[in-house]
Protein backbone atom coordinates (compact mmCIF):
# COMPACT_ATOMS: atom_id res chain seq x y z
CA UNK A 1 0.00 0.00 0.00
CA UNK A 2 1.31 3.41 -0.74
CA UNK A 3 1.45 5.65 1.87
CA UNK A 4 0.52 9.33 1.86
CA UNK A 5 3.73 12.02 2.36
CA UNK A 6 3.87 14.19 5.57
CA UNK A 7 1.59 14.93 7.83
CA UNK A 8 2.25 18.08 10.45
CA UNK A 9 0.17 17.87 13.88
CA UNK A 10 -0.32 20.41 15.83
CA UNK A 11 -2.04 19.96 19.50
CA UNK A 12 -0.83 20.73 22.73
CA UNK A 13 -1.74 17.76 24.74
CA UNK A 14 1.25 15.05 24.65
CA UNK A 15 -1.07 12.25 24.24
CA UNK A 16 -2.67 13.33 21.67
CA UNK A 17 -0.01 13.67 20.07
CA UNK A 18 1.19 10.43 20.54
CA UNK A 19 -1.77 8.47 19.92
CA UNK A 20 -1.55 9.99 16.03
CA UNK A 21 1.70 9.30 16.02
CA UNK A 22 0.26 5.52 16.11
CA UNK A 23 -2.72 5.95 14.22
CA UNK A 24 -1.33 7.31 11.34
CA UNK A 25 1.84 5.62 10.80
CA UNK A 26 0.21 3.32 8.29
CA UNK A 27 -1.01 6.16 6.59
CA UNK A 28 1.41 8.72 6.28
CA UNK A 29 5.03 8.21 5.06
CA UNK A 30 6.44 10.94 8.00
CA UNK A 31 4.44 12.42 11.18
CA UNK A 32 5.66 15.66 12.76
CA UNK A 33 4.12 16.29 15.67
CA UNK A 34 4.37 20.47 17.52
CA UNK A 35 2.92 21.27 20.82
CA UNK A 36 2.95 24.52 20.50
CA UNK A 37 1.59 26.54 17.32
CA UNK A 38 4.46 29.17 17.39
CA UNK A 39 6.42 26.60 15.73
CA UNK A 40 4.13 26.00 12.93
CA UNK A 41 6.06 28.41 10.29
CA UNK A 42 9.37 27.44 10.81
CA UNK A 43 8.82 23.94 10.53
CA UNK A 44 6.61 24.53 7.25
CA UNK A 45 9.43 26.56 6.00
CA UNK A 46 12.27 23.26 6.62
CA UNK A 47 9.99 20.70 5.98
CA UNK A 48 7.54 19.37 3.28
CA UNK A 49 4.25 19.49 4.80
CA UNK A 50 1.70 17.50 3.05
CA UNK A 51 -1.35 18.22 5.35
CA UNK A 52 -1.90 19.47 8.80
CA UNK A 53 -3.81 18.57 11.49
CA UNK A 54 -4.62 21.76 13.61
CA UNK A 55 -6.09 21.79 17.32
CA UNK A 56 -7.97 24.75 18.02
CA UNK A 57 -7.39 25.78 21.51
CA UNK A 58 -3.70 25.89 22.60
CA UNK A 59 -4.25 28.05 25.99
CA UNK A 60 -5.77 26.44 29.33
CA UNK A 61 -9.12 27.43 29.98
CA UNK A 62 -9.40 28.72 26.53
CA UNK A 63 -12.27 27.20 24.24
CA UNK A 64 -13.17 29.52 21.79
CA UNK A 65 -11.26 28.15 18.79
CA UNK A 66 -9.97 31.57 18.15
CA UNK A 67 -6.28 30.11 18.50
CA UNK A 68 -6.80 27.57 15.76
CA UNK A 69 -8.42 30.38 13.65
CA UNK A 70 -5.51 32.55 13.93
CA UNK A 71 -3.06 29.58 12.70
CA UNK A 72 -5.49 28.21 10.14
CA UNK A 73 -5.19 31.74 8.12
CA UNK A 74 -1.84 32.51 9.08
CA UNK A 75 -0.80 28.85 7.63
CA UNK A 76 -3.31 29.52 4.75
CA UNK A 77 -1.50 32.67 3.48
CA UNK A 78 2.28 31.31 4.04
CA UNK A 79 1.46 28.30 2.27
CA UNK A 80 -1.93 28.57 0.41
CA UNK A 81 -1.59 25.08 -1.33
CA UNK A 82 -1.61 22.75 2.24
CA UNK A 83 -4.77 21.51 3.07
CA UNK A 84 -5.29 22.23 7.01
CA UNK A 85 -7.82 19.89 9.02
CA UNK A 86 -9.07 21.32 12.02
CA UNK A 87 -9.18 19.20 15.48
CA UNK A 88 -11.33 20.25 18.36
CA UNK A 89 -13.11 18.81 21.88
CA UNK A 90 -15.23 22.32 21.68
CA UNK A 91 -17.37 21.58 18.66
CA UNK A 92 -20.45 23.84 17.24
CA UNK A 93 -21.83 24.34 14.11
CA UNK A 94 -20.61 28.14 13.99
CA UNK A 95 -17.32 27.45 14.92
CA UNK A 96 -16.84 24.39 12.13
CA UNK A 97 -18.48 27.02 9.68
CA UNK A 98 -15.68 29.82 10.77
CA UNK A 99 -13.23 27.45 10.46
CA UNK A 100 -14.28 26.23 7.11
CA UNK A 101 -15.27 29.62 5.31
CA UNK A 102 -11.30 30.99 6.59
CA UNK A 103 -9.90 27.76 4.43
CA UNK A 104 -9.93 24.85 6.56
CA UNK A 105 -10.33 21.63 4.30
CA UNK A 106 -12.00 19.79 7.02
CA UNK A 107 -13.26 19.35 10.60
CA UNK A 108 -12.73 17.13 13.25
CA UNK A 109 -14.16 16.43 16.73
CA UNK A 110 -12.28 14.76 19.36
CA UNK A 111 -13.16 11.82 20.66
CA UNK A 112 -12.76 11.63 17.09
CA UNK A 113 -13.39 7.63 15.04
CA UNK A 114 -9.87 6.49 13.98
CA UNK A 115 -11.58 5.09 10.59
CA UNK A 116 -13.33 8.33 10.08
CA UNK A 117 -10.71 10.10 11.04
CA UNK A 118 -7.69 8.39 8.72
CA UNK A 119 -10.77 8.51 5.86
CA UNK A 120 -10.88 12.79 6.05
CA UNK A 121 -7.29 13.07 5.42
CA UNK A 122 -6.89 10.46 2.81
CA UNK A 123 -10.27 12.35 1.41
CA UNK A 124 -8.87 15.82 1.35
CA UNK A 125 -5.53 14.54 0.08
CA UNK A 126 -6.76 12.48 -2.77
CA UNK A 127 -8.57 16.11 -3.54
CA UNK A 128 -5.50 17.89 -4.70
CA UNK A 129 -5.12 15.30 -6.83
CA UNK A 130 -8.65 16.00 -8.76
CA UNK A 131 -8.94 16.86 -12.15
CA UNK A 132 -8.45 20.08 -13.58
CA UNK A 133 -11.34 21.90 -14.95
CA UNK A 134 -12.22 22.27 -18.53
CA UNK A 135 -11.28 25.55 -19.29
CA UNK A 136 -7.85 25.29 -17.99
CA UNK A 137 -7.04 22.11 -20.26
CA UNK A 138 -8.59 24.69 -23.15
CA UNK A 139 -6.37 27.22 -21.83
CA UNK A 140 -3.40 25.16 -21.60
CA UNK A 141 -4.47 23.54 -24.95
CA UNK A 142 -4.94 26.87 -26.77
CA UNK A 143 -1.65 28.38 -25.38
CA UNK A 144 0.47 25.34 -26.88
CA UNK A 145 -1.17 25.38 -29.70
CA UNK A 146 -0.50 29.49 -30.47
CA UNK A 147 3.03 29.01 -29.39
CA UNK A 148 3.60 25.95 -31.72
CA UNK A 149 2.21 28.05 -35.11
CA UNK A 150 5.01 30.80 -33.57
CA UNK A 151 1.84 33.09 -32.61
CA UNK A 152 0.21 32.86 -36.21
CA UNK A 153 -3.41 33.46 -34.79
CA UNK A 154 -4.92 32.17 -38.23
CA UNK A 155 -2.63 28.56 -38.28
CA UNK A 156 -3.64 27.96 -34.77
CA UNK A 157 -7.52 28.65 -35.33
CA UNK A 158 -6.94 25.62 -38.64
CA UNK A 159 -5.12 23.55 -35.81
CA UNK A 160 -7.87 23.88 -33.63
CA UNK A 161 -10.94 23.10 -35.96
CA UNK A 162 -12.39 26.80 -34.99
CA UNK A 163 -12.34 30.01 -36.75
CA UNK A 164 -10.17 32.52 -35.88
CA UNK A 165 -12.90 34.75 -34.72
CA UNK A 166 -14.01 31.86 -32.36
CA UNK A 167 -10.59 31.53 -31.35
CA UNK A 168 -10.15 35.13 -30.53
CA UNK A 169 -13.39 34.63 -28.10
CA UNK A 170 -12.18 31.77 -26.10
CA UNK A 171 -8.71 33.79 -25.58
CA UNK A 172 -10.58 36.46 -24.37
CA UNK A 173 -13.53 34.38 -22.23
CA UNK A 174 -10.06 32.20 -20.79
CA UNK A 175 -7.95 35.23 -19.80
Amino acid sequence: MNKYGTILVVDDNASILTAMRYLLDATFERILTLERPDDILKTMAQETVDIVLLDMNFSLGVNSGQEGLFWLRTIRKQHPQTPVVLLTAYADVALAVKGLKSGAADFITKPWDNDELVRKLKDVLDMQQEVVSLDEVEKDHIRRTIDRCHGNLTQAAELLGITRQTLYNKMKRLT
